[in-house]
């Protein structure tokens, strides 16, 4: 069989059904259905961004319930719930816990920047309404991670020590719940740190009074690594960072990362997206593979990865498949 293994699309529909289309798959009246030995699965990242949400998130959806795909979370999707539910046990001290007008508190705060981020997803599928429920839901069917006999699907760092703190918390199919989605979003606790890694990415703190500020405008101590490298604690962190030229350039160029537990626990390939790559698709490493190639801007393309699960290794550059739109 083959997995087209298609990256973040960030509610470009248009981009998504030319891919689909591209790949063979043809619509039946309910659905997109795959080629002959086929199966999609979504590597996370549905919402936000594009104008298209609602369409993206009906075409992925009809497909997961024909059968005929898989999915996994997005830290999207993820915010998405976070932003939606109230914390019941609000820390008033927490700076980053801002309250509106009724003083009530989300695990998401809405802030400016967290407002900014889901204001694509909100204009189409309004806060509170009906809509935005069921939505919501559905959103809890994801699993935060897949795991078959030829590969390992996550939406951005496949970390066997973290999905272990994560997965007591978990439905039986690594899915979670409203408890879950409590828990893994107060700060300063192991599911939070499990969640983030999961779901964002293995970080290393920048140099002592350092601060970059992000494409959504927030600023941050830390900055995301490729943990596909080996050797991270030798590097320095322009060797191993995942941020623009423009950040990196306020860090020293000896500045060294420091104190990274992280190790690949897997002979499988991994699949991944969340880190917004350009130019020609390739894998990362000999086990790793990123299917997100930027589709949110005009200038990226949504790209999938066709892994045959006869022969899953050695991974090609020529199993990529990008819609041109442009």
């Amino acid at each position: 069989m083959i997995i087209d293994i298609i990256g973040d699309v960030h509610g470009y529909a248009d981009k998504l059904t030319g891919l689909l289309e591209q790949l063979g798959y043809v619509h039946n009246g309910e659905c997109y259905m795959p080629p002959e030995g086929h199966r999609a699965l979504f590597i996370g990242d549905l919402i936000d961004r594009g104008a298209q949400q609602l369409a993206t998130l009906q075409t992925v959806f009809a497909m997961l319930d024909a059968d005929v795909a898989d999915a996994v979370m997005g830290n999207h999707e993820y915010n998405a719930l976070a932003f939606a539910t109230l914390d019941p046990h609000p820390n008033y001290n927490d700076k980053d816990k801002d309250k509106d007008s009724d003083s009530k508190h989300y695990l998401r705060s809405h802030n400016e920047v967290h407002i900014r981020q889901h204001e694509a997803f909100l204009a189409e599928i309004p806060f509170g309404s009906e809509l935005h429920h069921y939505w919501l839901n559905r959103f809890y069917e994801l699993p935060l991670w897949l795991e078959t006999e030829f590969g390992c699907f996550v939406h951005a760092c496949w970390d066997v020590d973290s999905m272990a703190v994560l997965q007591p918390l978990l439905t039986v199919d690594n899915c979670l719940t409203p408890e879950a989605l409590i828990l893994t979003s107060q700060k300063h606790s192991a599911p939070y740190d499990a969640l983030e890694r999961v779901l964002k990415g293995v970080e290393t703190a920048l140099p002592e009074g350092l601060i970059m500020v992000d494409k959504d405008g927030a600023e941050r101590s830390q900055v995301r690594v490729r943990w596909w490298l080996d050797e991270l604690n030798t590097r320095t962190i322009h060797e191993i960072a995942r941020a623009p030229a423009s950040g990196l350039a306020q860090i020293p160029v000896d500045a060294m990362a420091e104190n990274i537990n992280f190790a690949i626990k897997t002979h499988k390939p991994v699949f991944v997206g969340h880190y917004w790559l350009t130019g020609n698709p390739e894998p990362l490493s000999i086990q790793v593979i990123c299917t997100d190639y930027s589709a949110a801007v005009d200038s990226g393309y949504l790209t999938c990865y066709q892994l045959d699960t006869a022969q899953p290794l050695p991974l090609h550059a020529d199993n990529f498949v990008q819609y041109r739109h442009d």
